[in-house]
């Protein structure tokens, strides 16, 4: 796992966060862990989190943060959650820094996304994540535009009903561009800023050349990748001008939310094969 995680402790993403920006990239850090069930484990991750904006700060690395919600307590109790959120959007912006809301399984979106409008109403410099491959996310994306908010658009990698999901590659492909189109026609009105996490190096000159034709600057959106996945490609894209953050996990849960995420989808275990032949 070491290609993937440079380390179970905070000072290696952090080392791991200093390293990227020397070659034009930044990062993403997030601890990796997911549905709490207390309100002080919940809050102990909040205090963490607190923590790591100050560490970047002092270290001046460019380094946003990334979260679950179930990590920050959402099935413990739900108003907990919202003030650790609240907490932690107020010291992004005092810092100078960015927060982004991770998304979960689709049982998850409504809760997410009213906690994410509730923030963004008192914080703005924070963001959410969409999932292409769930069949409601151009719905949702039509009801969060008034917000003009950043979205982070993924495919999405937990298993879920064809009859929430879609359940064929081609056609999650499909789904995602025509989100991507949107959010960067968006974009062009000063409706938001996106951001677009994939490895699909297709999808991604697609993107930049829809990005091109509607004259938008290659700074207007940002590409998100995993630590360890297509790390010459990184460096590439950062090197043409493409805004490029890498997610940089860390933390002792890495195993059990490791071996989760291959269980709960075969497509998982095919991706890290090739990324580890590659």
């Amino acid at each position: 796992m070491r290609r993937f995680l440079p380390g179970e402790e905070l000072d290696a993403a952090l080392g791991a966060a200093a390293a990227l920006a020397r070659t034009g990239i930044g990062a993403v850090l997030t601890q990796l862990g997911e549905q709490v069930r207390t309100r002080a484990d919940a809050q102990a991750v909040r205090d963490h989190y607190l923590d790591v904006f100050d560490r970047v700060r002092e270290l001046g690395l460019d380094a946003q943060l990334s979260v679950k919600l179930t990590h920050l307590g959402l099935d413990a109790d739900r108003e907990t959650c919202a003030l650790a959120l609240l907490a932690l959007a107020r010291r992004a912006r005092d810092t100078g820094s960015f927060l982004w809301i991770d998304m979960e399984e689709s049982r998850y979106v409504d809760a997410t996304l009213e906690l994410f409008r509730r923030t963004h109403d008192a914080a703005s410099n924070v963001g959410v994540c969409l999932q292409a491959y769930l069949r409601r996310t151009a719905t949702d994306l039509d009801a969060l535009a008034p917000l003009a908010p950043a979205i982070r658009l993924v495919k999405g990698a937990y298993n879920e009903p064809p009859a929430v999901a879609f359940p064929r590659k081609r056609d999650v492909d499909a789904n995602y561009l025509l989100l991507a189109d949107r959010l960067l026609e968006a974009a062009e009105r000063g409706e938001g800023n996106p951001a677009f996490g994939t490895h699909d190096l297709r999808l991604v000159r697609d993107i930049r050349d829809r990005a091109a034709s509607l004259g938008r600057e290659r700074d207007a959106y940002e590409v998100h990748m995993l630590y360890g996945i297509r790390a010459a490609e990184q460096r590439a894209l950062a090197a043409d001008g493409c805004v490029v953050r890498v997610l940089v996990s860390y933390g002792s849960a890495w195993f059990p939310w490791y071996m989760r995420r291959l269980a709960e989808r075969p497509a998982n275990v095919w991706f890290v094969v090739r990324s580890l032949v590659g």
